[in-house]
């Protein structure tokens, strides 16, 4: 992959507070555990030819605030900027009323949509538009909901969704042209000659400079400066909720200690925790001696027991995946008090489902580079510069 096809964009991280990450997190679990659909990425792994390279793909950056990650976007023509939280759960491109300015791309397609979150909903009216998300990376005719109706969805203008197109199903008005759903901006940068694969690399740097960006996308396929060695894809998962989803199969280790069995799960970058099936997290508990804080309601450790703590080892496919104790905890700069060590886990407790036992959320994203293929219907792992960082 040649680095002057990957284009960059500089913004600010903004960090909120971490008492009010285990609810986000517990409200975002339940959305994606009901929110069966029909079809998930494994219903695009026969419609394109397998290609084993991602020639001309489009980088550009996007900033950790601790619940959610943000990509600057351009909106119309002129444009206007937007700043838009990106979220593998959902497949819609959307944006608050009040941040949205009609232009000469825009359309008004008077069909209305309504999306729900774990944390919020909006609805409004489908637009399409040109999007910029660098100034050598623009969409064309993207379908844009402009939300008039729009709760719990503070510190941001909108949902930038990355996900498999199924997950766009039921968002908008019935269009016999789209029976499958709407195309999502994955789909639009294909069919224009935008990228070659229509697969997506995302990296993430562990950070306490509330002023760096602290990751990158990818468009088009995976950029070997993020990561170490080579990637490791699985296959998404056949079991249903995982399946709609970024759904892989999964077991965890505590040392020499298994604590999660195989199952279904998800990689998921809208979920800032690791989740656990409640019988893991008790077992992982009881490992570190942990505690739960009352006021976070989070797993806290001492100095002591910190300094005892052993590496994880989350292994997929035939490979595992270390986690240091340092990525075991957050970041403490999140903390009321910097002596504080909150672990960077939690139970999925009564919303735990057979078919999706834990979530792969930013903690663990964080420490591993990822890659989405909607073409080949896979998910890839691999390590980076930051997987033995110590910046927690």
């Amino acid at each position: 992959m040649s680095q002057s096809t990957i284009h960059r964009v500089e913004f600010k991280t903004n960090v909120v507070h971490i008492n009010d990450v285990k609810q986000r997190d517990l409200a975002r679990a339940k959305h994606l555990v009901a929110g069966h659909q029909p079809h998930g990425p494994n219903a695009k792994k026969h419609q394109h030819q397998r290609q084993q390279n991602c020639d001309g793909s489009s980088e550009i950056p996007v900033t950790d605030n601790g619940v959610t990650y943000l990509v600057n976007c351009g909106l119309g023509e002129p444009a206007t900027n937007v700043s838009l939280l990106v979220d593998t759960g959902s497949s819609n491109i959307w944006v608050k009323d009040t941040s949205y300015q009609v232009t000469s791309t825009s359309t008004d397609t008077r069909k209305p949509f309504s999306i729900g979150y774990g944390s919020g909903s909006c609805s409004g009216t489908e637009y399409t538009d040109r999007l910029t998300l660098s100034k050598d990376l623009v969409v064309e005719n993207q379908s844009i909901g402009v939300a008039d109706k729009c709760d719990k969805m503070d510190g941001f203008d909108g949902i930038f969704g990355i996900g498999p197109v199924a997950l766009t199903q039921n968002t908008m008005a019935p269009d016999a042209s789209s029976p499958n759903g709407i195309a999502t901006v994955m789909d639009n940068l294909k069919g224009q000659g935008k990228i070659q694969d229509e697969c997506i690399g995302i990296g993430y740097a562990p950070t306490t400079d509330l002023n760096a960006a602290s990751g990158t996308l990818c468009f088009g396929g995976a950029d070997p400066s993020q990561y170490i060695g080579d990637l490791s894809y699985v296959p998404i998962t056949s079991t249903s909720p995982a399946s709609n989803y970024w759904g892989i199969d999964q077991s965890i280790m505590y040392g020499d200690t298994e604590i999660m069995v195989k199952c279904a799960g998800i990689s998921d970058t809208g979920t800032t925790l690791i989740l656990l099936p409640q019988d893991a997290f008790n077992c992982y508990q009881q490992q570190t001696g942990a505690t739960l804080d009352p006021n976070t309601g989070l797993l806290t450790v001492t100095k002591a027991q910190y300094d005892q703590m052993k590496s994880m080892y989350f292994c997929v496919g035939d490979q595992k995946y270390e986690f240091i104790p340092n990525a075991q905890i957050l970041c403490r700069n999140q903390s009321d008090s910097p002596d504080a060590i909150t672990l960077a886990f939690m139970s999925m407790g009564d919303i735990q489902h057979d078919g999706l036992c834990f979530i792969n959320g930013y903690a663990f994203l964080q420490r591993y580079y990822s890659v989405y293929d909607t073409a080949n219907a896979q998910v890839g792992y691999a390590a980076t510069k930051y997987t033995n960082a110590t910046t927690n």
